[in-house]
């Protein structure tokens, strides 16, 4: 009989807002409740982060790991069957329908890639003989192309070839998994691609061969025939000074430079959108804008710290304007809302897990549940279309329909008096609108 990782907990119920007290049930989170006219679980599409919930120790830069867990003690592949099995009770016991990994979180590395892939390969088939007695599938899976000393200056953009083709052979096993254990997403996160000084760099050159790496992997997947959706992760500083895939909008001009539009989508984070100086609503909308929303990482930072934290989300004004965006997005198609998001170090038992994913979905569930209200009133859609009504008709419309001119334009109002063009402005109602948005989280989520 298997071992029990997680003996003391059993599934975890959905109980309503009956009690105040937060416990190891869902509040908010309903799995088939169909909201919006669908179920909740496909609205949402969680997803458990391997490394963080199954392979991080909860360390930090100033100190060692506090985390407990069932696995302690185990060393090797014999950590890493030990991990997968307590995984999967995990999955089932939390009701989730999707996890997310790194190749090299799952299995050790070997002395050799043969030896490497070798070890991957035995972990995956663990992964696929639980996919077929569970529901579980896999949001994605990605390479992990930083932690090495190899990957110092970078992988795709490193300046030394060698490094480049292990990069390519290491994403080559890595699409070759996603397609053996059917993941609906591949995610290329540049973890070190970037640089530190433009005193030994040739930026055009390192940016000129990212680019060809992405165009590689994506005739790779084509030829083997995998059918998942290809996603780039932006991301500012940490590690590198200066990360080439800053944030949204810099890696879509990055994707046009490339010829990468129509075949790769973003991954958008909200830690990461904090650390470039966006909200997560704004990265979002910028994806959304542009047709490449693909999935999302479920986490936020410490305002008062200036580094990734990777904190489950607790905070319903976020989770509320990101899920407005997946509103007006039709959903998230093969993408998910994954937990890249891991407990602090003060919560370090066995049941902190499952506390802090709980926390994270219930916030999620909540602000989709929000979101859906105010679609429904067509609270903001109304305001923000009384707000440009003047581009619905007369000059307006002429501006957008390309009738207009510089000549056109200046006939037009060149004569009129200054006060007449400042009585066309409208206030733009922000803290009203503040206000109402309040007002809908606290009586939706009544």
């Amino acid at each position: 009989m298997q071992q029990a990782y997680f003996p003391n907990i059993g599934k975890v119920p959905y109980t309503g807002t009956s009690s105040l007290k937060a416990g190891l049930n869902f509040q908010y989170y309903d799995a088939d409740e169909v909201i919006g006219g669908k179920k909740m679980r496909d609205w949402l599409r969680f997803s458990v982060a391997y490394w963080h919930t199954f392979g991080q120790k909860l360390d930090d830069i100033f100190g060692d790991g506090t985390a407990i867990r069932p696995w302690d003690g185990l060393t090797g592949m014999d950590l890493a069957k030990a991990r997968v099995d307590g995984a999967f009770e995990f999955f089932d016991k939390l009701g989730v329908d999707f996890f997310c990994f790194h190749d090299r979180d799952i299995a050790p590395e070997g002395d050799t890639l043969r030896e490497t892939n070798k070890n991957l390969e035995e972990i995956t088939d663990m992964f696929v003989d639980y996919q077929k007695t569970s529901h579980m599938k896999v949001l994605w899976n990605t390479a992990n192309m930083f932690t090495n000393p190899r990957f110092v200056a970078g992988a795709a953009s490193s300046p030394f070839a060698d490094v480049f083709a292990f990069a390519a052979a290491q994403v080559k096993e890595g699409l070759d998994t996603a397609k053996k254990v059917g993941a609906e997403n591949y995610v290329f996160w540049g973890g070190r691609e970037g640089y530190e000084s433009l005193l030994n760099t040739d930026m055009k050159r390192e940016q000129d061969h990212l680019g060809q790496f992405f165009n590689m992997a994506a005739d790779y997947a084509k030829e083997i025939g995998y059918t998942g959706q290809l996603l780039l992760e932006p991301k500012p500083k940490e590690p590198m000074m200066h990360q080439y895939d800053f944030d949204a909008a810099t890696t879509i001009a990055f994707m046009k430079t490339y010829g990468l539009e129509g075949t790769y989508k973003l991954n958008l984070e909200g830690n990461h959108a904090n650390l470039a100086g966006h909200t997560y609503q704004h990265e979002i909308r910028v994806a959304r804008s542009a047709n490449l929303l693909g999935s999302l990482d479920a986490n936020q930072g410490d305002k008062l710290i200036g580094w990734d934290l990777d904190q489950f989300p607790t905070n319903l004004y976020e989770t509320t304007m990101a899920m407005y965006e997946v509103v007006e997005n039709g959903g998230l198609g093969k993408g998910g809302l994954n937990f890249d998001a891991k407990p602090r170090r003060s919560s370090f038992t066995p049941d902190d897990m499952f506390y802090a994913h709980i926390v994270g979905m219930d916030t999620f569930a909540a602000g989709l549940k929000v979101a859906l209200k105010l679609k429904q009133d067509k609270v903001l859609e109304n305001f923000v279309a009384d707000r440009y009504s003047s581009y619905d008709t007369g000059v307006g419309a002429n501006i957008e329909a390309g009738k207009e001119d510089f000549k056109s334009l200046n006939q037009l109002v060149i004569d009129r008096p200054q006060s007449d063009i400042r009585s066309a402005t409208k206030s733009g109602h922000w803290e009203e609108l503040e206000a109402t948005l309040n007002r809908y989280i606290i009586d939706t989520l009544k």
